[in-house]
């Protein structure tokens, strides 16, 4: 067991990292699991759509092509495709302290797109974008796309275009392990609840009797938060929640989950044949076995399901 200058020197490491927009890197920390009484079928289609605050259809995206049409043939004559990425979200896309490399399951996916689009690795630049500036630098065109845990929604899709998705998910809730809170809503209920600004997450947390919402840049700060005794829990993503409590074995992830959805690649409204190209690669990733493969290596041992649970399907 830890002492107390342990955990103090533990906060402060990771307080540190956080200020300099760092994060931890590989490892194999145990026992970092969703509860099992969670890892349950994929939500239905239906559900997904209603979470995603209207009647769009969060599955619609232009048909692949392995055409390039104006927008590709714009970014190849500038000899660089960005996509925009997270360095703060541990077995999604983080940097290695011990290799320095940026690595995860989505930098695995950016790098693929971008390589098969452009292809050679060396025109594939990605740049680390924080949550609330995902759809303005798209927009801004300081990215191509962003590659980075966004799930779709109805109020998004006004503003970019999606690929189809990628990845089922919903919002969980993260507390310290001494916390009392077993559910969701005892998690929350009259709780100061941290959720990253411009999240799915802190747009649920209008729905619930929290006592206050503490917005941050990233949702890595709100572990470094919660660590500091500033929070009571953290909403995000279920792949998010799984990956703060392999990170840090004093927090954990209760029971229950709201607000399902599924994760896509955003990019220009306009940039209809990008979208396209992007949705033919997203075919032949996941029909080559690349994608069930990257699941396998970053996600699978700490969301325990097989590939196939999070692999959207329309219904």
């Amino acid at each position: 067991m830890r002492g107390k200058n342990g955990r103090a020197r533990s906060v402060a490491a990771v307080a540190l990292l956080a200020s300099c927009t760092a994060v931890l890197g590989a490892g194999s920390p145990q026992g970092a699991v969703l509860p099992e009484a969670q890892r349950t079928a994929q939500a239905p289609q239906r559900g997904q759509q209603e979470q995603a605050g209207g009647d769009c259809d969060v599955y619609k995206s232009v048909p692949p092509s392995g055409e390039d049409g104006p927008a590709v043939k714009a970014i190849k004559a500038k000899r660089s495709l960005v996509i925009g990425i997270d360095l703060n979200s541990y077995r999604w896309g983080a940097r290695n302290p011990d290799t320095g490399q940026i690595e995860g399951f989505d930098i695995d996916l950016a790098r693929a797109i971008g390589t098969a689009i452009m292809g050679d690795p060396d025109k594939v630049t990605l740049k680390a974008v924080p949550t609330a500036d995902r759809i303005k630098f798209i927009q801004e065109g300081r990215v191509d796309m962003i590659v980075r845990t966004m799930t779709i929604t109805c109020d998004r899709l006004e503003q970019v275009a999606f690929s189809r998705p990628y990845f089922n998910t919903s919002q969980r809730v993260v507390v310290p392990k001494s916390s009392p809170a077993r559910s969701l809503d005892e998690a929350l209920n009259g709780a100061t609840v941290c959720a990253a600004a411009g999240s799915s997450a802190q747009d649920e947390l209008k729905n619930h009797p929290v006592k206050q919402v503490v917005s941050v840049e990233n949702h890595l700060d709100c572990l470094v938060l919660m660590q500091l005794g500033k929070v009571d829990a953290t909403m995000t993503d279920d792949a998010l929640a799984a990956s703060q409590a392999a990170q840090d074995q004093t927090v954990r992830v209760v029971d229950g989950e709201i607000r399902p959805g599924v994760m896509g690649i955003a990019m220009l409204k306009t940039s209809t044949d990008l979208t396209a190209r992007v949705n033919q690669v997203l075919a032949d990733y996941y029909g080559s076995g690349a994608w069930r493969g990257t699941y396998d290596r970053w996600l699978k041992p700490y969301l325990l399901n097989d590939a196939d649970h999070y692999w959207p399907v329309q219904h």
